[in-house]
């Protein structure tokens, strides 16, 4: 695991990035890229839309796989992962609609749903590079505290944690799903390259308990450690309760000219 420790949120979006844009050019034009939904990689898709308009990236040919969808919203609700998808990646980056897929939370068989996601990721060749944010309580995708390291795709109960963290997207609580349909641990696990952002305060004890804590299903997350090419992207809020910061830090800095991506 490599973890970066960036001054600012904004550089934390630059430096994830150019991660994510250096694995599209090295993959080439059928990249498969997963995408994460929520407040922390916004910016970072705003960079990687940034670079579609100058010409940098031409993800016209690129194939998107979103983590996860709600279960209960009408289709076509504005807060349906698939609708927040559309907006914040399929049009700004330029993908072609029929590209990009979300889990179908809308199904009236979620079971087989899941099942038809999960082959839908491998008949594409699986996933080239998974970008991801955690939740405050350590969850990724909505793979909440106890889900099984080696979990599917599936049908998930979200925490009042969860809910309440997601609350200020709807007009109460109570109009937050209690369920969703979300790509397991095993999943997410599968895909070649993972990078995770991280902003705030508020995402300090995730990301101690994700980068130096033990392996464990307490802090999903955590099952990054056994991934062989995952980078952490973290402002120095999000960093403050790493005990080894000074070390991620130096060891960026000091990073081989060949090991290095282009964060402009």
């Amino acid at each position: 695991m490599e973890v970066i420790v960036c001054r600012t949120a904004d550089e934390v979006a630059e430096v994830a990035a150019a991660k994510v844009a250096r694995v599209c050019r090295d993959v080439g034009p059928g990249v498969v890229i997963g995408v994460a939904t929520g407040s922390s990689p916004v910016a970072l898709y705003e960079s990687l839309a940034q670079r579609v308009k100058d010409g940098r990236l031409d993800m016209s040919k690129a194939s998107a796989f979103a983590l996860d969808e709600y279960v209960g919203l009408p289709p076509g609700h504005p807060e349906s992962y698939a609708e927040v998808i559309r907006q914040t990646v399929t049009e700004p980056l330029r993908m072609t609609p029929a590209l990009v897929h979300t889990p179908n939370g809308f199904a009236e068989n979620i079971e087989q749903a899941a099942l038809d996601y999960e082959q839908a990721i491998v008949d594409a060749g699986g996933v080239d590079v998974q970008i991801l944010g955690i939740g405050s309580n350590g969850h990724i995708g909505f793979n909440e505290p106890t889900s099984s390291l080696a979990s599917r795709t599936r049908i998930k109960t979200l925490t009042a944690t969860t809910r309440q963290d997601n609350a200020r997207f709807f007009d109460s609580i109570d109009d937050v799903p209690h369920h969703c349909l979300t790509q397991g641990l095993g999943t997410i696990m599968d895909a070649h390259e993972v990078v995770l952002v991280a902003q705030g305060v508020h995402k300090a004890d995730a990301i101690a308990a994700l980068v130096e804590g033990p392996v464990t299903a307490r802090w999903p997350g955590s099952v990054l450690q056994l991934h062989a090419h995952a980078t952490v992207v973290v402002d120095l809020a999000a960093a403050s309760k790493l005990e080894l910061r000074d070390y991620y830090v130096q060891t960026y800095a000091e990073k081989p000219s060949w090991q290095r991506f282009d964060a402009r």
